[in-house]
């Protein structure tokens, strides 16, 4: 994470006319002005699905700026992301301080150490519903976010919806230092706890926060605090157990059990956190825990759902979840054939009566 700086002029689509010379950038920072120059990224639509990791509410950074095409920040560096014909991930980097460590950055944010072909064939294994949706939503990974992004992310996320959530996001992310602007949309390096720690609770009320606004200057004030840092401490929650990363993100403001949950699967390496809300409390009386359809949701209930799915799915069930959660939204069930969708609806339906 780095703090507030100057940044060179944004970045410009390129015209078929000739133009100026662009204005001379920080010597600190490398710009590739080549928008042709697509790399490959040497991974199938089976190991990554665009559409089905990023519109799909792990992160509200990244923009869809094409057909199957989405751009997002990661560090310094400002990246695009898109499928070719046969499905293959290139990847064109617009913004960075050096192209090598954008690649890196961009593997990590990626989860490139883990096979999701061998992940989903063992879920496949143990579950043929899994393995009949995994013929339709091949290639929905789960990212490995910044800490102190993804958390900011998720307190803007409480009882909120998905537009109003990027609103926020954009608006915290326009404090930090400007990356360029790919197909009208402007993108920001996400700004320093230093720098954040410099806005007020009115300033993002009157910026549409709510409620919100006290929960985010109030943890930026608690991990401003922390001996070792902020930034640090959160990325010391990696190395933890799963309960005891929740245990401290929820000494945070704002933060609850699926909240700390997200932030853990999406950022902490905690790949069997399991974020329980509504949505995935359906799934699981629907197809993990029959008997408690009908059932009002608990915090201990919560526990149960959670202990369910690392029963069923192991030590990666967090990913499992994630494709099961992806499932169930509108724009992802229009994929799935007619057929798939009502015997789905007939087993919903015999598990209700019984």
């Amino acid at each position: 994470m780095q703090s507030l700086k100057n940044s060179p002029s944004p970045l410009k689509r390129p015209r078929l006319t000739p133009q100026p010379p662009p204005t001379p950038p920080n010597p600190q920072t490398l710009t590739t002005n080549k928008p042709s120059k697509w790399t490959p990224l040497n991974l199938t639509q089976s190991e990554l699905s665009l559409p089905l990791t990023f519109p799909t509410g792990q992160t509200f950074r990244w923009k869809k700026t094409g057909p199957l095409q989405y751009t997002g920040p990661i560090g310094p560096h400002l990246i695009s992301l898109k499928h070719l014909q046969n499905g293959d991930v290139c990847y064109h980097i617009h913004t960075s301080p050096s192209e090598p460590a954008a690649k890196s950055a961009l593997l990590d944010f990626l989860n490139m150490g883990i096979s999701l072909g061998e992940l989903w064939e063992g879920f496949s294994a143990s579950d043929c519903r899994f393995a009949e949706l995994a013929k339709y939503l091949a290639g929905a990974r789960v990212l490995r976010q910044d800490p102190v992004e993804c958390l900011l992310q998720f307190l803007c996320s409480s009882n909120n919806n998905i537009a109003r959530i990027t609103k926020m996001v954009d608006f915290l992310a326009s404090l930090g230092s400007h990356l360029g602007n790919v197909e009208g949309f402007e993108f920001h390096e996400f700004p320093s706890l230093e720098r954040l720690s410099l806005v007020s609770e009115v300033e993002l009320r009157n910026a549409g926060f709510g409620y919100r606004a006290k929960y985010i200057t109030g943890t930026v004030d608690v991990l401003q605090s922390k001996h070792s840092g902020g930034a640090e401490w959160l990325l010391s929650l990696r190395k933890l157990d799963l309960q005891e990363a929740i245990d401290a993100l929820c000494t945070l403001p704002g933060v609850g059990p699926k909240v700390a949950a997200c932030i853990a699967l999406f950022s902490l390496d905690q790949h069997h956190a399991i974020p329980v809300d509504t949505h995935v409390w359906k799934i699981a009386t629907r197809y993990l825990l029959p008997e408690l359809a009908g059932v009002r949701l608990t915090p201990k209930l919560c526990s149960r759902v959670a202990e369910a799915f690392v029963s069923k799915y192991g030590k990666y069930a967090g990913w499992a979840q994630t494709l099961l959660f992806i499932a169930e939204l509108p724009s992802q069930k229009a994929i799935l054939p007619s057929d798939f969708c009502a015997m789905e609806e007939n087993k919903s339906a015999k598990t209700k009566e019984r």
